[in-house]
């Protein structure tokens, strides 16, 4: 059994629901905010998806599957960094390439949403204090990323962080196919079950050292290798059993 939740706009409102088949059941709040139903009852063809999340940290895991090292030996615990909630953008909503931007590539990634108030929690704990999954694709400018003291603008530029476009509960996230594909054409194609560091340790890994919140989202890592888009591009990531996140690459002004 799995529940899938949705953020959306109606008539200039945000507001979540529960996405039941081309219909939406309106919640007070955000499910793992405890939204109880509103009655609102809505079709989902009248409305546009937002990210399912406005999370307080954007956690990142990077170098988590084999496929993506090139080369590069594993590390003894995730490496983590830091996007921005400012960069969180929802499914259908462009990616803006900021200026001087000119290597920018996707990095279609499984997200993980917490679900309650989480610190230092053990690998055991950790499944606990998940709500569901979600997309993710991890835009980074890899020019910046090379030269930067810090991944600000390589990762954390507005828009690099597409997400959705729902957050779905009751999922084995520990074995789901995930894939990649610009303009229809398959870039990147693994599972779940191929990360170096699973969902459970990473969980507990970040919360030695930060106390994830509820709705708080972690990138747990893209396979395979990347490369640059164009302005026009239509970037496709898909997650079974969630649906898929398309965004469009736009050039900014």
């Amino acid at each position: 059994m799995t529940t899938r939740y949705v953020r959306y706009e109606q008539n200039g409102r945000a507001a979540f629901g529960r996405l039941e088949g081309d219909r939406i059941a309106g919640l007070s709040a955000a499910p793992w905010d405890g939204g109880r139903p509103t009655g609102a009852d809505v079709p989902a063809a009248d409305v546009r998806l937002l990210a399912p999340c406005t999370p307080s940290k954007v956690i990142a895991v990077g170098l988590n599957y084999k496929s993506h090292l090139q080369g590069r030996p594993e590390a003894g615990y995730p490496g983590i960094f830091l996007k921005l909630p400012t960069s969180i953008v929802g499914p259908d909503a462009d990616v803006v390439l900021p200026p001087g931007a000119g290597n920018v590539h996707y990095e279609g990634e499984m997200v993980v949403v917490i679900g309650r108030r989480a610190s230092r929690v053990s690998r055991a704990e950790a499944a606990g204090c998940i709500f569901g999954v979600t997309c993710g694709n991890d835009i980074s400018e890899r020019d910046w990323q090379k030269k930067d003291l810090q991944w600000f603008r390589a990762k954390a530029s507005d828009t690099f962080g597409p997400l959705g476009p729902a957050v779905v509960q009751g999922l084995d996230y520990t074995d789901l196919q995930l894939q990649t594909r610009v303009n229809g054409e398959v870039r990147q194609s693994a599972r779940t079950k191929d990360l170096i560091f699973p969902i459970d340790e990473i969980v507990s890994f970040v919360t030695t050292f930060v106390t994830l919140e509820p709705g708080d989202i972690i990138y747990t890592g893209t396979p395979g290798t990347t490369q640059a888009m164009q302005p026009g591009d239509v970037v496709e990531v898909e997650l079974e059993g969630v649906g898929v996140l398309r965004n469009r690459i736009a050039a900014g002004a």
